[in-house]
């Protein structure tokens, strides 16, 4: 009996371990339940409360050391942020808007390069701060798409007509934002105060003589450190950069008149005689570029011709261009170039950095009615031929599109909060109480 309860009790034991047991794992199950929940409902998607702690943490490691709100008001501040964000990615989905693992990389790699590293520097310094670089990552390539969205909603509709930039140009703001710039330096020979007129007429030969000095190719950097007594003497004579209306009135109407490197006769005044240098020269309406006239023919692998195919036929065609045949109707042949190779390969004239720099730096390289050799780039095998060149004044255009474009984003900076505003009252939203 003795035994046959002590099985019993064993028995009930067991019921109750195994009960208790089933009751903890639900517990814990429970709570693990509670760790995620939703904070809101936005449309068709919803936010996590682990998403929103994920972009809290994020936000707080890349302010450390600045003021934050406090917190109850920095998760309404990001939470908010993440419904609108939400709205914009719904409205991506719905017009097939992705972003391409190599449009993602070469993203990456322009925000590497902006922070002077590689990629993997980049990758390396931000594991370093503690920030995931795969959440990084797909972030970047969130916030693509929806500028993407927000280009195609905001952007399309705003319209800079000619009459737009008109109106800029002549206004005070305009005629200043679009003034050219000039980096001088100058050179000053005192006198002293007081002077005779022989002290005068040293100082003026030694202008003079510096003058044919720097003429005749020594260095005017070197020059003015040893010899000017100008305040900046030490740094070469370097007045850095300047719009017209801030360079000094002694000079101006000379120094602006100056071509890149020329210098100037000495200017006289009350405290001395000034050479004056122009070391370069920016904006305005002048730019004067190097323009090329070139054609091409372009060898692209397909499902009949290989990488090493392309390759063989690009050193035979030129190996037949060598021998006397023309470009042009070899490049109508063969070029897989559909807007050049019915053309002849002909290309037009082309500014200097328009096209991809294997490109460019192989037409800069290559001298007038000359055949390149056969060369790669993302595109494919090509072949050039530099027809001509040309000096070219393309600052009008230049700054009328510079113009155009700061009245573009001008337009924009002010059409997106009111478009933004716009479509979150339009959402269905559904923040949730705190749990």
């Amino acid at each position: 009996m003795d035994t046959q309860d002590g099985n019993i009790m064993t028995i009930k034991q067991r019921i109750t371990t195994i009960f208790l047991s089933c009751c903890l794992a639900f517990s814990a199950h429970a709570q693990l339940q509670q760790l995620d929940f939703v904070v809101a409902q936005v449309d068709d998607d919803i936010i996590l409360h682990s998403e929103l702690q994920q972009r809290i943490e994020m936000i707080k490691r890349q302010n450390r050391g600045n003021t934050l709100p406090n917190d109850a008001l920095l998760r309404d501040q990001v939470l908010e942020r993440m419904i609108i964000e939400s709205i914009q990615l719904q409205m991506a989905d719905r017009g097939g808007i992705r972003i391409s693992e190599a449009q993602l990389n070469d993203a990456l790699e322009r925000i590497a390069l902006q922070n002077d590293m590689s990629l993997p520097q980049f990758q390396q310094a931000m594991e370093a701060e503690g920030t995931s670089f795969q959440m990084a990552r797909e972030q970047i390539r969130t916030e693509m798409r929806i500028s993407r969205v927000q280009r195609f909603q905001v952007g399309e509709r705003i319209q800079i007509t000619d009459q737009d930039v008109d109106y800029f140009l002549a206004s005070d703001l305009g005629r200043m934002a679009s003034s050219a710039e000039y980096n001088l330096a100058h050179i000053l020979i005192a006198t002293p105060e007081n002077a005779s007129a022989s002290d005068i007429r040293n100082a003026q030969n030694k202008a003079n003589t510096l003058v044919q000095q720097l003429r005749a190719g020594a260095d005017f950097k070197q020059v003015a450190i040893a010899n000017s007594n100008a305040r900046n003497a030490l740094e070469g004579g370097d007045l850095g950069w300047r719009k017209e209306a801030q360079l000094p009135s002694l000079f101006a109407p000379i120094a602006t008149q100056l071509a890149v490197g020329e210098i100037s006769d000495p200017i006289s005044s009350s405290g001395g005689f000034h050479i004056v240098t122009l070391l370069d020269k920016r904006g305005g309406a002048t730019q004067i570029i190097t323009q090329t006239k070139v054609r091409h023919i372009l060898l692209q692998p397909n499902e009949l011709r290989d990488e090493q195919q392309s390759q063989q036929l690009i050193q035979m065609l030129h190996q037949r261009l060598q021998a006397g045949e023309a470009f042009a109707d070899l490049a109508r042949e063969h070029s897989d170039d559909p807007g050049s190779g019915s053309q002849g390969g002909d290309l037009g004239w082309v500014n200097p950095g328009d096209m991809v720099p294997e490109f460019d730096q192989t037409m800069q390289r290559t001298a007038n009615n000359t055949l390149s050799e056969p060369f790669q780039s993302q595109f494919g095998w090509h072949i050039l031929t530099v027809e001509d060149r040309r000096e070219t004044d393309i600052g009008v255009e230049l700054q009328r599109n510079q113009i155009r474009q700061m009245l573009y984003s001008r337009r924009f900076e002010e059409e997106l909060p009111i478009w933004l505003r716009k479509i979150r009252a339009e959402a269905y939203v559904d923040v949730k109480e705190r749990q």
